[in-house]
Parts: C-alpha cells; sequence; structure tokens
C-alpha cells in the first residue's frame, strides 16, 4: 500500500523533530520523556524513596526518567494493555488497569506501601473526528483521575495529559477538589499544533 501524503509529512516531521533525535542520541524511548523532564523540572515531581505509577507507560520514555531521578531508591510500577520491553528497576504489569485483577497485583507489588505519584501520558488512538477523539481521551484522564484519588497517599502528586475541548474545564475543576495546587503546562516537546497540554495536581487532600 502506497504511503499517504499525510503519512509522509508525519514521517518527515518526526525524523526532523529535535526531541526525536535527542531521545535516539541521549537513549530514551520516546520524544515525550522530554516533557516529563520539563514538567518534573517546574513542579518537583520525583523525589527518591518514593513509589510511583506510571499509566499507560509504553513505550517507556517516563518510566525511564523516573528511574534516572530516583536511582535505586524507590520503586516505579507501570501498566499498560500493551507489552513493554523490559527497563531496569522497572516493575511492569500488563492489563486494564479498570480491572480487578490488576488492581490486585498492583496492591500486591505495594505491600502496604503508599504511592506518591501517579503519571499519566495516555491518549486513545485517534480516529481523525474531533467530537469522538476528544471524548475518548477525556475518558481516560478521568480513568487516570480516578486511579490517583483513591491510590495516591496525601499530599502525592498527579500529571496527566489532557486535551483542550470539550470536558476540558469540567475536569479541571474536578481535580482541583482533590488537590490544593493545580497547574497546566505545555512542555516544549509538545508540538505547537497539539491541543494537548498536561494538569499537574500537587498536595493531594486528605
Amino acid at each position: 500500500m502506497k504511503p499517504s501524503k499525510t503519512s509522509k509529512q508525519w514521517m518527515m516531521e518526526h525524523v526532523n523533530d529535535p526531541f526525536v533525535q535527542m531521545a535516539q542520541k541521549e537513549g530514551y524511548r520516546s520524544r515525550a520523556a522530554y516533557k516529563l523532564l520539563e514538567l518534573d523540572e517546574r513542579d518537583h515531581l520525583i523525589k527518591p524513596g518514593m513509589v510511583v505509577v506510571d499509566l499507560g507507560a509504553v513505550p517507556g520514555g517516563w518510566c525511564q526518567v523516573v528511574a534516572k531521578k530516583m536511582g535505586d531508591h524507590g520503586r516505579i510500577i507501570a501498566l499498560d494493555l500493551l507489552p513493554l520491553n523490559p527497563l531496569p528497576r522497572v516493575e511492569f504489569i500488563q492489563g486494564d488497569f479498570r480491572e480487578d485483577s490488576v488492581l490486585a497485583q498492583l496492591e500486591e507489588k505495594l505491600d502496604g506501601r503508599q504511592i506518591g505519584l501517579v503519571i499519566s501520558d495516555m491518549a486513545p488512538n485517534m480516529s481523525g473526528v474531533v467530537s469522538a477523539d476528544q471524548a475518548r481521551a477525556m475518558y481516560l484522564a478521568e480513568l487516570a483521575l480516578d486511579f490517583a484519588v483513591k491510590h495516591l497517599a496525601s499530599g502525592g502528586s498527579f500529571a496527566v495529559k489532557v486535551f483542550q475541548g470539550v470536558g476540558f474545564e469540567e475536569y479541571l475543576k474536578l481535580m482541583r477538589s482533590h488537590f490544593s495546587k493545580v497547574v497546566a503546562r505545555k512542555p516544549k516537546a509538545s508540538r505547537d499544533r497539539s491541543s494537548e497540554q498536561y494538569l499537574v495536581g500537587l498536595g493531594k487532600l486528605g
């Protein structure tokens, strides 16, 4: 099948992307690593000794950032529907975190320790139908927030990818009801044309 003009343009942009080139040079699995690096630089999310859960972790760029920042002091538990190629110091659970069996595996790994940080860079496979894509993206963000609210320790942090559009303001309001501070970030590694941004919740309440 002959590549479409759009896919050719995307590939050219991807290959020439400075963050893609930097990721290849520095050994990160995805350019998304630089988004988390900037979030952490601004909001001090990653601290040695904490337990971090990465939702939708594949291909593993965010896990690499966390592992590098924490060294041997802390635990990283990654979840995804897709398989993750093994990474040092990352414990991986393949499955849907909405399922009780997957949560049971997570709780077994936690062994009573509380989660200090939940991160989510999840996004649906885009169909090109804006209203449908937005609804599916917000649904994933809502699931991530529900997980964070239920499992984060008091004072913990949460970082999630969202998209500007229907449901964004309501989601922001809901996050503010669960965290002492919520900020919106547009990292430099996030493409200008993308409506994505990241919401960071600091200081989980109660």
